[in-house]
């Protein structure tokens, strides 16, 4: 599998249509509370940097870094079903880092959900590991919260 990570734009008709699974799939799984997926003109906006995995023409998976004072944050990670399995998780979190580096970020953190299994699966393979709420994240009994040193 010949898999290409890029800047995208979330606006695009394959990548909005990627990100309304992603959405229905946070409905299904958590509360609305508990539920922190960004909205398509969030991932818009300048602190923002968002990637789309794809192979030839057809859009696999995407992530987003949001730059904050002091770290980035991951948001927006999500693989089509049918790539799960094949490193495109894997290979937007090595994107999202190297970005990280790149504007000199000295740590990366993450809210995901205790249901989604493979998904701290990966962050853990990838060297993250679990920590308390950071920003505006409060306990909730369902989020995991990550994170991971890049000095």
């Amino acid at each position: 599998m010949m898999v290409i990570i890029e800047p995208g734009n979330p606006k695009d008709t394959e990548v909005r249509a990627l990100l309304s699974k992603s959405h229905a799939l946070m409905e299904q799984l958590f509360s609305p509370e508990d539920s922190f997926a960004l909205s398509i003109d969030d991932l818009c906006t300048p602190q923002i940097q968002f990637f789309v995995a794809r192979e030839y023409d057809v859009i696999l998976g995407c992530g987003a870094l949001a730059v904050k004072a002091g770290y980035g944050e991951i948001k927006s990670m999500f693989t089509e079903p049918f790539a799960r399995g094949q490193g495109v998780g894997a290979k937007i979190l090595k994107r999202i880092e190297l970005e990280a580096r790149v504007v000199n970020l000295p740590i990366l953190r993450l809210e995901t959900g205790d249901a989604l299994k493979s998904a701290v699966g990966l962050y853990r393979r990838l060297g993250f590991n679990t920590c308390g709420p950071f920003g505006d994240y409060t306990e909730n009994g369902v989020s995991v919260f990550m994170e991971k040193p890049l000095g």
